[in-house]
């Protein structure tokens, strides 16, 4: 399998990351890497690195470069996917159940709602 920008986490190859993978793959990843140390630190105190991410990331919208971008996005997800993990929540079914027959607010593909509200 092809590999790729691995998550900005120095701990793991970026050989043993690959590309394509679904977001199961991707908690069974960060869970193998952090499971123990993201159990011992908690949801609360993960939030709180989840939200300096978003920081991260804003900053990286404003004046980054595209990878400095796409790593930042990178780390959003994993610090999600650890708080998914810490909070036992699956989010390959999460995203089928919310979105998976359309858009939530009208139930149609691609999305019919009024593009001043939040679908």
């Amino acid at each position: 399998m092809p590999t790729g920008v691995g998550l900005g986490y120095d701990a793991c190859p970026m050989s043993e990351i690959p590309v394509g993978m679904t977001l199961r793959e991707l908690q069974d990843l960060i869970r193998r890497m952090y499971g123990d140390k993201d159990a011992a630190r908690g949801d609360a105190a993960t939030f709180l690195w989840l939200t300096e991410e978003f920081g991260e990331l804003a900053t990286a919208l404003r004046s980054g470069t595209q990878e400095e971008l796409a790593l930042e996005m990178a780390d959003v997800l994993a610090w999600l996917a650890t708080l998914a993990n810490i909070r036992g929540v699956d989010l390959d079914a999460a995203l089928a159940q919310k979105y998976g027959r359309g858009c939530p607010g009208c139930g149609h593909s691609p999305c019919d709602c009024d593009p001043s509200e939040k679908p």
